[in-house]
């Protein structure tokens, strides 16, 4: 939270009250009310897949938004709408675009969600289910073995796709698989029993340079998300906005993208280096900045975090 503040405070204040910002994951609003009470802004505009999180932020942040004497727009719908929001609101450009790409707690928390494996729930994976998208359910039940193993490789790195991919047909064929505890106890059979549990990378201290072992990763882990990336076409849009920033931003705009896996920060990394090298701007951070060690303590999803931050050039 602090570095997303110090990374768009001082641009939004140098913008003397006229500041707009475009917040492509509004969530629950936590970024949002820390923006709107720390910097005078024009206009506050955010979109969210998730109607329940998009009302609740909304009565979080509508009194905030009032007091301050800040226009609030808030969209049901995915972030590539950006552009023809901004001009359907017959706004200005925003000097600053964020946007937070992990999932909320809420989300994740809720089984009926299915998004996670940590307690049973319907295997849906829909960041909006009113949009008529199919499940991942639908996929692990109908997506050939072949496209099923390529689109675990592909989104979820997992390097024993093609041997789950082919658990997943086997058991498919006896009973559809439903829920997200028949889908995890299923991926960690096909493991090998000596990988299951494999330990993800060591990380150093702060204090002393000292090795932490790495945390567990359960078997699960890389096909659910390689299926919750394909259910909600999170990496397509994610091309599909930083396609556009250029666009969309006013000279002398802000970026500032947290990621949280490296499917998503290679393409801000590639797409921040592309455009420093069209000499659009520069990258404010060559390295991303990561969670400390006491916002880990305080949310250990935070762990795998990372903020990157360019500012486009301004007018000449």
């Amino acid at each position: 939270m602090n570095a997303v503040l110090d990374a768009l405070v001082p641009p939004l204040q140098a913008q003397n009250g006229d500041g707009i910002v475009f917040d492509a994951t509004l969530g629950r609003g936590g970024h949002a009310e820390a923006l709107l009470r720390s910097v005078p802004l024009r206009a506050y505009v955010a979109t969210d897949l998730d109607q329940g999180n998009l009302a609740y932020a909304r009565q979080r942040l509508q009194p905030i938004a009032e007091n301050r004497g800040v226009a609030l727009h808030l969209h049901h719908g995915p972030f590539t709408d950006a552009p023809d929001i901004v001009q359907s609101l017959d706004l200005p450009r925003p000097g600053v675009v964020h946007a937070d790409l992990g999932f909320a707690s809420n989300q994740v928390d809720n089984p009926a969600r299915g998004l996670a494996f940590s307690a049973d729930g319907p295997l849906d994976m829909r960041l909006d289910p009113t949009s008529g998208l199919p499940t991942a359910a639908d996929l692990v039940n109908t997506l050939p073995q072949d496209e099923l193993a390529d689109l675990i490789f592909e989104f979820g790195e997992e390097r024993l796709s093609r041997r789950i991919a082919r658990k997943i047909v086997e058991t498919r064929a006896q009973s559809p698989i439903l829920t997200t505890a028949q889908l995890a106890e299923l991926l960690r059979d096909a493991y090998p029993a000596p990988n299951r549990g494999q330990r993800g990378p060591t990380r150093r201290t702060k204090h002393g340079g000292r090795v932490r072992p790495g945390h567990r990763i359960d078997p699960a882990t890389r096909t659910f998300q390689a299926l919750r990336i394909a259910v909600n076409g999170e990496l397509h849009a994610l091309d599909t906005l930083l396609t556009q920033l250029p666009d969309l931003m006013k000279l002398g705009g802000t970026a500032a993208l947290i990621s949280f896996h490296s499917l998503e920060d290679r393409r801000v990394k590639r797409a921040f280096l592309d455009f420093q090298q069209r000499e659009l701007g520069r990258r404010i951070t060559r390295k991303p900045l990561v969670a400390d060690e006491d916002e880990q303590a305080r949310n250990p999803r935070s762990r795998s975090a990372k903020l990157r931050v360019f500012k486009f050039n301004p007018p000449p």
